[in-house]
């Protein structure tokens, strides 16, 4: 994993196919001086006194008291939401251009939450003060524990105002972060005996079996992670992503481009140009779905159109950023185990 990007990569080359190589050096926490809010208001946490929490940086944060003026990134907030915290804050692509909530915010009510910043890197230093927080929760994509989304030029006077906590979505199955997140949504007061919790994970685990015996049923269809730019075409390696990487455990047979075609991005994609998009046979094709990519029904090149895949109407979507809760995470594995039962082979 690089310490620096590439020069001629763009972050929306980054972004679209689910990497986040060099994206700055890691923000550190700083819990020692913070103020403890006492409002109860935005969270479901019951519980009160001390609070500490141990990342995936290695960075434990202590508190006086349980978090309740909480800001995440979009996806994280959602996943949060799903197990009954409200967090106050959010910055990432969380409405679209109609007011609606991004693919990112989940089940989350965006109207519930102040907006810092509406997309990728983006997070209003000024706004993020007045809401008095307690505690920034987002992801990392990388082994440098880089806060993902919080913006380089301002991660130092952001970094002073909270401290920060990192759940690694970086060179790891799914199911881990998966239970860093159900960890923390416990410590924050959740209630994860609650009937809602308990049959999210029993459907998780459910999807992911009947995921293991389609691949096993059907090692021939070849599933291929795509992602689309107006100038290229990514094609994701399943090493370093949580969602490849687990379903290539559970068998899926996956296109995997070189690791030489994949060395200027880290190890995490492969670029082609429009004219190239067919260098890669596949029977099913799983297209990012952010709304930084172009989606599979607006994309106009002819050559993708020609794509046997495409033409027998086998294209999925795939959720490069998953919401880290059960119960979002589950039609994913539902999803592709139906395309791969269903899938016509015509590599």
């Amino acid at each position: 994993m690089p310490n620096a990007r590439s020069s001629h990569l763009t972050r929306r080359g980054i972004l679209a196919a689910g990497g986040a190589l060099g994206l700055g050096a890691v923000l550190a926490a700083c819990g020692d001086d913070e103020k403890s809010g006492d409002s109860a208001e935005g969270t479901a946490a019951k519980k009160s006194g001390p609070w500490s929490f141990k990342d995936d940086r290695g960075t434990t944060v202590k508190l006086d008291q349980v978090p309740t003026n909480i800001v995440a990134f979009t996806g994280v907030a959602a996943a949060l939401y799903d197990y009954g915290i409200q967090v106050k804050g959010v910055f990432g692509p969380t409405t679209t251009k109609d007011g609606k909530p991004d693919v990112q915010a989940g089940d989350m009510d965006v109207s519930k939450v102040t907006v810092l910043g509406n997309a990728w890197g983006q997070l209003n230093v000024e706004k993020y003060a007045a809401l008095a927080p307690q505690v920034l929760i987002t992801t990392t994509f990388d082994d440098a524990g880089t806060l993902w989304s919080v913006p380089e030029d301002s991660k130092d006077k952001i970094a002073k105002l909270a401290p920060s906590v990192a759940v690694s979505v970086f060179d790891r199955q799914l199911t881990q972060p998966l239970e860093r997140m159900w960890e923390l949504a416990e410590s924050l007061g959740a209630d994860m005996k609650a009937d809602k919790a308990v049959q999210a994970k029993k459907a998780f685990q459910d999807a992911a079996a009947r995921l293991r015996k389609a691949a096993k049923a059907r090692p021939e269809i070849k599933v291929l992670a795509g992602s689309a730019s107006a100038e290229l075409f990514y094609v994701s390696g399943t090493n370093l992503s949580v969602d490849l990487e687990y379903f290539k455990a559970l068998g899926v047979n996956f296109v995997e481009p070189s690791e030489a075609a994949k060395k200027a991005t880290g190890g995490w994609f492969e670029s082609l140009s429009w004219e190239n998009v067919d260098k890669y046979p596949a029977d099913v094709i799983i297209m990012d779905d952010r709304s930084s990519t172009i989606q599979p029904a607006d994309i106009t090149e002819g050559t993708w159109k020609k794509l046997p895949a495409v033409k027998a109407g086998q294209v999925i979507a795939r959720s490069p950023e998953p919401i880290l809760s059960y119960d979002k995470c589950t039609p994913l594995l539902t999803n592709l185990a139906e395309a791969i039962e269903n899938a016509k082979k015509v590599s």
